[in-house]
């Protein structure tokens, strides 16, 4: 199972979807609480995720683990 959540635009609200499903993980009434949900599921399992805008282009990417590829600096 992937550990990228998707946070998208879904009827009248947003929602979070694994990568590579087509069924929401959950419903939320606003992109805010979507992220959220997301965030805390992705800081549990170490994975990613995704935020989208209401076009579907993705608008941010977060991180919540080992980085494969951290930041030189």
């Amino acid at each position: 199972m992937s550990k990228r959540i998707h946070v998208v635009p879904h009827d009248s609200g947003w929602a979070t979807r694994r990568e590579g499903t087509s069924r929401a993980g959950s419903t939320h009434e606003t992109q805010a609480q979507a992220t959220e949900a997301a965030r805390s599921t992705a800081i549990r399992e170490r994975g990613e995720v995704i935020i989208h805008r209401p076009d579907g282009r993705i608008r941010d990417a977060n991180s919540y683990g080992t980085d494969p590829f951290p930041p030189k600096g």
